[in-house]
């Protein structure tokens, strides 16, 4: 998988962003929980679509807000409220909702150690 930065942020435009592939990641979670609901209700999941979408801004810059837009055509209104609770079942978006710690820590390289003559 190829990650990348557009040009005008010194990237070759050559894949996704970082903010993309988490989205996308969100995405495929979400459509993942969706398509798990309908399929155990005989439910088609054929024309069911999940777009996410998401606005940058604060400062420190981050995404601000996240949009995930089910659309699945044909439901009633009992399985469509279903099929909602189901997405916002999905282990990345509960994740959003009650984020955990983050810890960043830096891993001193250890120093290499020297050849031993004759191993």
């Amino acid at each position: 998988m190829i990650c990348d930065q557009p040009f005008a942020q010194g990237g070759e435009d050559s894949g996704r962003t970082p903010p993309e592939l988490m989205l996308s990641a969100l995405g495929c979670c979400a459509m993942h929980y969706a398509a798990e609901y309908l399929r155990v209700r005989g439910l088609e999941t054929e024309n069911v679509e999940i777009r996410v979408s998401a606005e940058k801004g604060g400062r420190p810059v981050r995404l601000v807000e996240i949009g995930i837009e089910v659309e699945a055509p044909g439901l009633d209104k009992h399985a469509k409220q279903g099929l909602l609770k189901s997405v916002e079942a999905c282990l990345l978006h509960r994740t959003l909702v009650e984020p955990p710690r983050v810890k960043v820590s830096l891993k001193s390289l250890t120093e290499e150690q020297p050849a031993r003559a004759g191993l």
